[in-house]
């Protein structure tokens, strides 16, 4: 008999948290009996509360971005929460899940055990889960706002575009599979941070606070897991071994700490925004700007562990 994978932990008190998981379930498996009652995604959309946060979009403080109608910064809003959600498929099943692969089939000869080969694969599984989860809420935004909002017509996010490019340039396929296990380390150590620019902020849709939240669990257990798997391979890697992999760290960094004005290129153009290019040059240009993730601290404590926080090449200040 196949049993299901398990579903991702939630507050079975929270009725928000409740109906993301029911769908996901749902998802997995048709029910022909007859239920109760139950919270329903749609039931608990709120028209009144923003799909994605202002604060996130890149250019929220330019004046041709505050002189459009409302109602077209609300379908802006709405794009960067599709968009957000595909950064995260895109994540898990191009960067993540590669790497993870590799360490399944035991590709570095580090010797798994049965638990950390198991403790691998139900990784694998939960991110199957996840981007599930984000799809589910993309599906639910397009549905009550009414716009088609086509995932589709986006790009690749620069992580996954970056990692692509890893894998091209590789001397060999050593490197190549090292640079993959060092995307996928960055990812899985450092994508809670990229999660909680969500969480926490009450002006966001429940449903998609709650979807991120119940990925967030997820990864505070995928981040121990990187993190003593990418400890196991590095004692096992010769000095070339090892700089191939610290390379792919920074490089990894770089590209998760970026903002992809590429996707809002793509976005704005489809909604012809007036002036937008402008507007994106000067935003894009204006060095003030913070980056989205600057909390590399479980990277840095990983590079510490491993005595190499000074070969990295990193200015950690």
């Amino acid at each position: 008999m196949i049993e299901h994978p398990s579903l991702p932990q939630y507050d079975a008190t929270d009725p928000v948290e409740s109906a993301v998981v029911k769908r996901l379930a749902g998802n997995w498996e048709h029910r022909a009996t007859v239920k109760k009652a139950e919270p329903d995604l749609d039931d608990l959309f709120d028209p009144a509360k923003h799909d994605f946060p202002e604060a996130l979009i890149p250019f929220a403080e330019h004046d041709t971005y505050r002189e459009l109608p409302e109602a077209r910064r609300e379908k802006l809003r709405a794009w960067g929460w599709i968009a957000y959600n595909k950064n995260v498929m895109d994540v898990e099943q191009q960067v993540v899940n590669p790497g993870f692969s590799l360490l399944a089939q035991d590709a570095f000869e580090t010797g798994l055990g049965d638990t950390l080969a198991v403790a691998v694969t139900q990784a694998m599984v939960d991110e199957q889960y996840h981007t599930l989860m984000h799809l589910n809420a993309s599906v639910l935004t397009r549905r009550r706002r009414g716009w088609p909002l086509r995932t589709q017509s986006l790009p690749f996010s620069a992580t996954v575009r970056r990692r692509q490019k890893a894998q091209l340039t590789a001397p060999d396929s050593e490197s190549a599979a090292l640079s993959a296990l060092a995307f996928t380390t960055v990812a899985e150590i450092s994508i809670t941070s990229y999660l909680d620019l969500i969480e926490d902020n009450e002006l966001v849709q429940p449903v998609n606070r709650a979807t991120v939240k119940l990925h967030n669990r997820d990864e505070y257990c995928h981040a121990s897991i990187a993190d003593d798997l990418a400890g196991i391979v590095f004692e096992k890697l010769d000095d070339r071994g090892r700089r191939s992999f610290l390379d792919g760290l920074k490089d990894g960094m770089d590209a998760f700490s970026s903002t992809d004005f590429s996707t809002w290129r793509a976005i704005l153009r489809q909604e012809e925004v007036p002036d937008f290019e402008r507007m994106l040059n000067e935003v894009e240009t204006d060095g003030s700007r913070r980056q989205l993730i600057q909390d590399y601290s479980g990277i840095r404590a990983l590079c510490r562990k491993l005595d190499v926080e000074d070969e990295i090449g990193i200015d950690w200040a």
